[in-house]
C-alpha cells in the first residue's frame, strides 16, 4: 500500500512538473512550405547547411531587386480583353514584363482541363489569342508562370 501511495505521488508530481515547464518545439520550413526541422534546439531551427549566408543574401538581394515585380504591378502591365469573353480571348503584355514570363496557360476551373498552354513565350510576340467559341460557359483560370517560379492567376468568365 505504501509503494502504491509513493508511486502515485511521484506520478502526480511528474505530471504537474511537466505541465509547469513545457518543452518548446521549434520548426523550420523550406520555400515550398515543407517542414524540414522539428525539435527543441533553437540553433537547429536557424541552422543553414554549409552556406555562407552573407554572400548568398547579397547576391540574392541583387537578383531580386533587378528582376522582381509585384503581382499587382505585373497584372497592370497585362491586358486581358474582352472579359467576359464570348469567342476570342486576347492577352497582350508590354516589354517590362516580357522577360519575366516563362509560361502561359488557361484551364477550366471545374474540370482542370487545359484549354491553352504555351511554354515558348518568345515566339508569341507579346500577344496571345485563344479561341473559346467552342468551349462551355463558366470560369476559366489564366495562369502566368514567371521565370522566378511565381504563379500569378486571374479568373476569366466565358459567356
Amino acid at each position: 500500500m505504501l509503494k502504491l501511495l509513493i508511486s502515485s505521488t511521484l506520478l502526480f508530481y511528474s505530471i504537474c512538473y511537466s505541465q509547469l515547464n513545457p518543452t518548446k518545439a521549434y520548426f523550420r520550413y523550406d520555400e515550398a512550405g515543407n517542414q524540414i526541422y522539428r525539435g527543441d534546439n533553437v540553433s537547429g531551427r536557424y541552422q543553414v547547411n554549409h552556406v555562407d549566408v552573407r554572400t548568398d543574401n547579397k547576391q540574392l538581394s541583387n537578383k531580386i531587386t533587378s528582376n522582381t515585380i509585384s503581382d499587382t504591378e505585373f497584372l497592370r502591365n497585362i491586358r486581358i480583353y474582352p472579359v467576359p469573353v464570348k469567342d476570342i480571348l486576347t492577352i497582350d503584355w508590354n516589354d517590362s514584363v516580357n522577360d519575366l514570363i516563362s509560361d502561359i496557360s488557361l484551364y477550366e476551373q471545374n474540370t482542370v482541363h487545359w484549354v491553352f498552354q504555351s511554354k515558348n513565350i518568345s515566339t508569341l510576340n507579346k500577344q496571345v489569342k485563344i479561341n473559346l467559341s467552342q468551349k462551355y460557359m463558366g470560369v476559366y483560370i489564366l495562369t502566368f508562370v514567371l521565370k522566378d517560379g511565381r504563379r500569378i492567376s486571374k479568373n476569366i468568365t466565358k459567356m
